[in-house]
Formats: C-alpha cells, sequence, structure tokens
C-alpha cells in the first residue's frame, strides 16, 4: 500500500461536497455542439473548463480551432519525468427525448446519484481525473501531467487535428489514457481496448417534381420511398443483421479466443443488457453471439426514412423525393474509405439513380491489452474498485483516438468510469459517487505508477524502471 493511501481515502471524503458542487455547475451548461443555438453554451463551457482547471493549480488555455475549442491544462513536475494527457470530452447529446423525468440541465442529487445531461457521458468522468490530479500533485507524484478536454467528440471531432497542430498549448505525452468508456457490469470493472469505427450515409432519390395523386399515377410513376426500402434490402439481411454489400466482410478479423474469453468474464448478462437499454427482444440470446456482434463485428443500421407525407393519416400520393439514413459501424482493419466505394458500387449496380453521399466517417481502433501500460492500470483500477478489471471492446467510436495515435503514435489506453446504467446517450442521465471516488484512487494510483516508468524517446514508449 502506497504512502499516501489514508490521505487519498481522507481527501476523497471531504473532496466530495466540491465535486457535487463543480459537476453541477458544469451540467447545467447545455454545452450541445450539434446544435447552433447553443454555440454560447460551448464557449461558456470551454471558459468554465479553464476556471476549474486553473483553481486546481494547472497552467490552462483554451485551444481555438474553426469549430467548437478545446481546453488543454498541465501541471509541470519537470521534463526529466513522465507526461500523460488525460482525453474526456465536455459537449452532449441533444436532450430532447419526453421520457426525461426531470430538466435534463438542471442537476440533480439523488442520493449518490447526479442526474442530468452530461453527467456520466462525459462531464463526470473529466472532473473525477481533475480530482485526482490534483491529489497527485499536491502529494508531488513525479509525473507531468496533461489535460485534454476536447468540445466537438459528440459530431465527430471534426477540428481535433488542428487542436493537435498547436503543440505550444498540447504537447504530444508519452502516452494517452481516455475517460469515454462504459463498463459492462456494475461489480466488474471493465477497460475497453478496441473501438468500432464509423461510416454515416444518405441515400437520396428523387423521381419527379412534385408530388403526386396515386390514382392518377400509381402503378406507372416510380416511388422513391419503396425502391430506397429495396436498397435497404440489397444491403441488410434485417432479421440476422447479416451485411450483403459485396466485399464488406473482406478484411474482419475475428476476436481471438483469448478477448472472446475476456469478453463472458466481463460480467455481462444477457437479461441485464436488455434491461439496461429497454429492450424488448433481440436477434441472439446466446452471450457470446451477442457479445461478437456489439463489439468485434461490423453493422449496417438504417436509422431513418423521409419524403412523402409525414404528418397524421393517409395521404395517397407518390412521393417525388426520399431519403434514406443509414450508418455502418466498422472493426479494426476495415477502413470507412474503402467500405464507402463498396456501398456506392453496389447501389450503382442496384439502382443508378440513388445518390450516395459521405456523411462523415470514423476510424476503427486496436488498442493496447498487454505490456507495462496494460499491467499498471488494470492493478490501478483493482486498487480502486478491489477487483481486477477485464479488456473488452467498445462497440462505439470516438473520433478523437485515430486522430491522436497518427499524430502522437504512443500507447492510448481507456479507462472508462460509465456503468450501462446510467443512461449514456439516453434519457434520465446520471452519474454517482460510487464510480467517482473509485475512479479518482484508480486514477492516482495509475499516476502513481507511471511515475516510476522511464521515458524512452527513440521508440515513444515508456519503460519500467529497473533496479
Amino acid at each position: 500500500m502506497s504512502d499516501y493511501q489514508s490521505q487519498l481515502h481522507t481527501y476523497i471524503q471531504d473532496q466530495r461536497p466540491n465535486f457535487e458542487d463543480l459537476l453541477g455547475q458544469m451540467v447545467e451548461v447545455p454545452s450541445v455542439s450539434s446544435d447552433p443555438e447553443h454555440a454560447h453554451d460551448m464557449h461558456r463551457m470551454a471558459q468554465l473548463a479553464v476556471q476549474y482547471l486553473e483553481q486546481f493549480g494547472a497552467q490552462a488555455s483554451i485551444v481555438n480551432t474553426k469549430g467548437y475549442p478545446s481546453v488543454a491544462g498541465e501541471w509541470v513536475a519537470g521534463r526529466q519525468h513522465p507526461s500523460l494527457t488525460i482525453y474526456n470530452h465536455l459537449d452532449v447529446q441533444p436532450a430532447q427525448e419526453p421520457e426525461w423525468r426531470q430538466p435534463p440541465f438542471a442537476f440533480k442529487k439523488d442520493g449518490d446519484r447526479y442526474c442530468g445531461r452530461g453527467a456520466t457521458d462525459d462531464k463526470g468522468p473529466a472532473l473525477t481525473a481533475l480530482f485526482a490530479a490534483k491529489f497527485a500533485r499536491e502529494v508531488g507524484i513525479p509525473l507531468n501531467i496533461r489535460i485534454l478536454w476536447e468540445l466537438e467528440e459528440e459530431i465527430a471531432s471534426p477540428n481535433f487535428p488542428e487542436v493537435l497542430q498547436n503543440r505550444k498549448a498540447v504537447p504530444p505525452s508519452d502516452s494517452v489514457l481516455v475517460s469515454d468508456t462504459i463498463w459492462v457490469a456494475k461489480d466488474r470493472p471493465a477497460l475497453s481496448c478496441g473501438l468500432r469505427g464509423l461510416l454515416v450515409a444518405k441515400l437520396l432519390l428523387r423521381t419527379g417534381e412534385t408530388d403526386i395523386h396515386s390514382g392518377l399515377t400509381g402503378g406507372g410513376a416510380r416511388n422513391p420511398l419503396a425502391e430506397l426500402c429495396d436498397a435497404a434490402y440489397s444491403c441488410l439481411d434485417a432479421k440476422t443483421g447479416r451485411v450483403k454489400i459485396p466485399g464488406f466482410y473482406d478484411d474482419v478479423v475475428p476476436p481471438t479466443r483469448t478477448e472472446m474469453k475476456n469478453f463472458l468474464a466481463s460480467g455481462f448478462q444477457v437479461r441485464l443488457f436488455k434491461e439496461a437499454y429497454q429492450l424488448r427482444s433481440l436477434r441472439t440470446s446466446d452471450p457470446q453471439d451477442l457479445l461478437k456482434r456489439i463489439w468485434a463485428s461490423p453493422t449496417f443500421e438504417v436509422h431513418g426514412l423521409t419524403g412523402g407525407h409525414m404528418g397524421p393519416g393517409v395521404k395517397t400520393i407518390v412521393p417525388a423525393w426520399g431519403e434514406l439514413k443509414v450508418s455502418m459501424r466498422l472493426v479494426p482493419n476495415q477502413h470507412p474509405s474503402k467500405i464507402f466505394r463498396l456501398l456506392k458500387k453496389h447501389l450503382r449496380a442496384r439502382n443508378p439513380d440513388i445518390e450516395v453521399i459521405n456523411d462523415g466517417e470514423l476510424e476503427p481502433y486496436r488498442g493496447i491489452s498487454d505490456g507495462p501500460y496494460a499491467e499498471a492500470l488494470q492493478e490501478a483500477v483493482a486498487q480502486g474498485f478491489g477487483r481486477r478489471p477485464v479488456f473488452v471492446r467498445e462497440g462505439g467510436s470516438i473520433g478523437a483516438i485515430a486522430v491522436l495515435q497518427r499524430a502522437w503514435k504512443v500507447p492510448i489506453l481507456f479507462m472508462g468510469l460509465s456503468l450501462p446504467e446510467h443512461g449514456y446517450h439516453a434519457p434520465n442521465e446520471y452519474f454517482d459517487w460510487g464510480q467517482a471516488s473509485g475512479g479518482i484512487q484508480a486514477f492516482v494510483h495509475y499516476f502513481d505508477h507511471l511515475s516510476r516508468m522511464r521515458p524512452d524517446k527513440s521508440k515513444t514508449r515508456l519503460k519500467p524502471t529497473t533496479g
């Protein structure tokens, strides 16, 4: 047990009111990056973040871009010591669902729960790292700790490369720790070591100049909505989820036996999965098959079909146009640009009149699950939460990660603190004190582990100190 263990326990208990106060202030800034009406709130969030960092003794700055800024902070220990960048994001999803039981941007404390949009994704984990960094600095852990808070993660990080070009405000570190992922079960910590990528596309089809009466033209006029449904059917077996685009699976590497063993040891239960996401039924009830599907297999999803009469009742017209919104989650070794070419080629052969538009893409990422960093992180999480974590993959995407990997070429690891029941991207989102307090401990222990590694600048990684 480290010398500072008792100090850390006292610090965490003493700082709880401050943690709750600061989280409440953060949640009540509606930093919805996808809505231009919240542009002022985005800049207000950046200013508040700098204020927090400076209050905690860090050197802090706003890093401006063509879009929304990022915020960078650092506690300097000295160039002779290792450096770590902790990545979180402070922008949030919209909160327009009717199921909210409270105003989403009005912070509410309910026992150990902290309710409000952004509480778990990702303001609570960001604040957890901040409190851990403050303690590490106070007890003199010799590690250069850097904070990087993005404000465009929820819109696929379009300007994040520009952030990393500002080497003065955002210098490269020896390694990166990302705290923006989800455990599988509350009683079993899980560390992600892979992210699926994403390709978003719109399929547009116009067959006329205006909506027309089906009694006069039906049977002769083309129906763009029906043809778009046919296009979707040609891409996906809706019952099994199997993607039918030729060549789609060519580069997929299946998970190893060790990975599948870890997946199954994560505490995953089909029943709890259904309850957490309010699902009435699934394509499969086999745990191994389901885990492979949501973490290690690519997908094709249909998100919306628009055109024709969208109001109440039935208006018997043949639409003039239609739009189908789709996306594909991609796994490591699949490249979004190649998959987009395959999609266009397939649809061109099926229906050459459909216009296929690339509406955004993110690369998949395969992370680290062994070696000194992974071992240090597993040990730190075990000290924070009382149980050794397993490595899993994440079914979602974080756009900044592939950008960081290309720019810095350093080890990137993930230590998420969110739980399925926290309502990630869902109504009635919350974070909880148990995850925050355990997270502070885990972060501090990880800082301590890294401080005892020595930089190997020639290989852009750290090696354990010998002797």
